[in-house]
C-alpha cells in the first residue's frame, strides 16, 4: 500500500514483517504535516493487525531523515500559538503511536537522522545503523528546542547526553551513537540490509504474543518502585502466560526438545 503520494510506502510481506519507508529522498526524507499524519494513521493501523510481528522503519535515498521540512518550518513560523500547539500536539501523538507499537519495531538508518529523526529512532525498540549513518539534535542551531521528541531521547541516551547534545547541536557519528545507547548494531553500508534481515529471523524465533508482552513488561515496570504493587502484577503476568496457548506450547516444545509450532 502506497500512502501520501508515494512519500510513505507500506508493504507487508507473508511473514507478517511490516516495512514502513519513508519515499522523499528529493528533500532528504523531511517530514511535513500531511506525512506526520499518514505515519500517524499506518501505525495506529499496525498497531491493531494481529498478523503483522515486526515492524521495520527505513527511508529511501542517501539520507534517513532530515527531520522537519523547511517549507512546513516556515509555514509554523506564521503560525498563531494556538495553531502550532496543535501542530507539535500531531508529531507528538505520531512518536507516542511509534513508540508504543505492540510489534517489535527496528529502525533501518542508513544516512543522516536529523532532528526529529533522532525521535523515530529512539521510538525504536532495535536500531541498527550503517557507518554512514550520524546524528544530530539540531534545533537549537534555529533557535527552537527537541520538545516533542525529548521523553523518547532522554530515555534512550540518559540525561547528561541530553543535557549535552540538546545545547550543542552537535553532529554524532554511529560508533558514538552506540556509545550512548540510541543506535544497537553498527554495520558497512552493503550489509545493512542483511542485518537486519538477520535480526528478523532472531525475532521470529520467539513467540510473537510473548515478545508482544516482554515489550509492554519493558515498558510498564521501568523506574518503578519494587513494592508489593510491583512484585503482584509481575507475579500475574508470567501466570498469565504460561497458561496461554503459546505459553503451553513453548513449554511442552522445550521439554519434547522441538521447534515451537509458531
Amino acid at each position: 500500500m502506497n500512502t501520501n503520494n508515494d512519500k510513505v510506502l507500506l508493504e507487508v510481506n507473508e511473514q507478517g514483517i511490516a516495512t514502513v519507508t519513508l519515499n522523499n529522498p528529493d528533500k532528504h526524507n523531511a517530514f511535513d504535516d500531511a506525512i506526520i499524519k499518514q505515519l500517524t494513521e499506518i501505525f495506529n493501523d499496525i498497531s491493531k493487525r494481529d498478523d503483522i510481528s515486526v515492524m521495520i522503519l527505513a527511508s529511501n535515498g542517501k539520507s534517513f531523515s532530515a527531520g522537519a521540512d523547511l517549507g512546513w518550518m516556515k509555514r509554523m513560523a506564521s503560525y498563531s500559538y494556538e495553531d502550532n500547539l496543535k501542530d507539535a500536539n500531531a508529531l507528538a501523538q505520531m512518536l507516542k503511536a511509534l513508540n508504543f507499537l505492540p510489534q517489535t519495531t527496528i529502525a533501518k538508518i542508513q544516512g543522516a537522522a536529523f532532528g526529529g529523526a533522532v525521535g523515530l529512532a529512539s521510538c525504536c525498540d532495535i536500531v541498527i545503523a550503517s557507518t554512514k549513518a550520524s546524528f544530530c539534535l539540531s534545533e537549537v542551531k534555529l533557535g527552537l528546542i527537541p520538545a516533542t521528541i525529548s521523553p523518547y531521547v532522554v530515555d534512550t541516551i540518559g540525561l547528561k547526553a541530553s543535557r549535552r547534545y540538546f545545547q550543542t547541536a552537535e553532529r554524532f557519528f554511529s560508533d558514538k551513537a552506540q556509545s550512548l545507547g540510541l543506535v544497537d548494531e553498527v554495520v558497512s553500508p552493503e550489509l545493512l540490509t542483511d542485518e537486519v534481515n538477520s535480526m528478523v529471523a532472531k525475532l521470529l524465533v520467539n513467540g510473537s504474543q510473548a515478545r508482544r508482552q516482554a515489550k509492554k513488561l519493558s515498558q510498564d515496570v521501568a523506574f518503578q518502585p519494587i513494592d508489593e504493587n510491583l512484585l503482584r502484577d509481575t507475579s500475574e503476568r508470567i501466570a498469565a502466560i504460561r497458561v496461554s496457548t503459546e505459553g503451553q506450547e513453548g513449554l511442552t516444545a522445550f521439554f519434547e526438545k522441538r521447534a515451537p509450532n509458531w
